[in-house]
């Protein structure tokens, strides 16, 4: 069985998912294996990297849920080895205490596909209650492009990234620029930062909903503020929206905009699962085509299933200009899929051309 690259189609397998669990807690591994087992999964533990080597080399798996700290050898190296040797669907189980959780962010830059969020007590509780979480971002990796990753390692500078896009100065009389709505899921971290950092200092308001547990929202924005020029940070409730600004969900809430007095401002709330997830990127698109109308760009990016798919139906009935991203370059086309098959995108572009697309359609 070859690997999944961008370049290899994704093509339906017959049996169940093969799925490789590697911690170094037992407790950790049983709860994972029971859960994905129970979703119909082939499920094999290993409890350090050197033994999930060995058991790969005897049968390959279709997916990796893998911790970073680990006896022997750090999940983060297992990782860079693993999308250097041969590319394979990851899965990162982490906790987001300290540097735990910059590496789980680091490990999307490395190639990993999705983050699901390991708690410090109570592992097993919380794990049964956030089975769906982990059988989605499974399946969601299985189906995934594995992308290496673009550099050799994380920490090379912003200068070897692409090209910014410059904007054109517009008059003084003209109008604000539009806001900007992006959402997305498996694949997203990396295909939100390709677009925040090709953006300049004084970029149309964005506001990102990102699929991603929690404790790790704010660490993402605070690792996209140190590449971009534009100010990245987690939205906070009752923030204007103003230009310059991308304003990025925080795990488990949801995120609104409304207008008041003659502004745009964000409500960051609780409540249910909307299209299975909170934040959901149809509470946010549907808030902008009510709150902006024509005055609103939605940007629908790679991700598993359909949400973000009506909500930008709606943004685009309500004369808002919508753009989802091509087959060839998501990591997982469901979200931006959907959306097409809907009649929901306006135009449907490569990655790479996105961020010109923002600045060319919110002047």
């Amino acid at each position: 069985m070859h690997a999944r690259t961008a370049d290899t189609p994704i093509a339906a397998r017959a049996g169940p998912l093969r799925v490789l669990v590697v911690d170094d807690s037992a407790v950790v591994r049983q709860a994972l294996a029971a859960i994905l087992s129970r979703a119909g999964m082939a499920v094999a533990v290993a409890a350090d990297p050197v033994i999930a080597t060995e058991k790969m080399r005897r049968e390959r798996p279709d997916a990796i849920v893998l911790d970073l700290e680990m006896p022997r050898m750090d999940g983060l190296t297992f990782l860079r080895e693993l999308m250097a040797r041969d590319p394979l669907p990851v899965v990162v189980c982490s906790g987001a205490v300290g540097e735990a959780g910059g590496a789980a962010l680091q490990a999307l830059e490395e190639g990993a596909v999705e983050i699901i969020a390991k708690p410090r007590l109570g592992v097993k509780g919380f794990l049964e209650e956030s089975a769906a979480r982990l059988v989605d971002a499974v399946r969601a990796a299985a189906q995934a492009r594995v992308r290496r990753p673009r550099a050799a390692h994380a920490g090379a500078p912003p200068a070897a990234g692409p090209t910014p896009v410059r904007r054109a100065i517009a008059p003084a009389a003209a109008r604000p620029p539009k806001l900007v709505a992006v959402g997305a899921s498996t694949g997203g971290p990396e295909a939100i930062r390709a677009i925040l950092e090709r953006l300049p200092p004084d970029a149309p308001p964005l506001v990102v909903v990102q699929h991603m547990p929690e404790p790790f929202t704010a660490a993402f924005a605070r690792r996209l503020a140190g590449i971009c020029r534009v100010e990245v940070r987690e939205a906070r409730d009752g923030d204007r929206v103003r230009a310059g600004l991308a304003l990025v969900a925080p795990g488990n809430h949801h995120v609104a905009v409304r207008r008041g007095g003659g502004q745009l401002r964000v409500d960051v709330v609780d409540g249910p699962l909307v299209s299975g997830h909170r934040p959901s990127v149809d509470v946010l698109f549907r808030s902008v085509a009510r709150a902006a109308g024509a005055g609103a760009v939605g940007v629908l990016l790679t991700g598993m299933g359909d949400d973000g798919a009506e909500g930008l139906c709606e943004m685009r009935a309500a004369g808002a200009h919508t753009i989802a991203q091509d087959e060839d370059t998501s990591v997982v086309f469901g979200m931006p899929g959907e959306a097409i098959a809907r009649g929901a995108a306006a135009e449907v572009l490569p990655l790479g051309l996105v961020a010109t697309a923002i600045l060319e359609r919110a002047r």
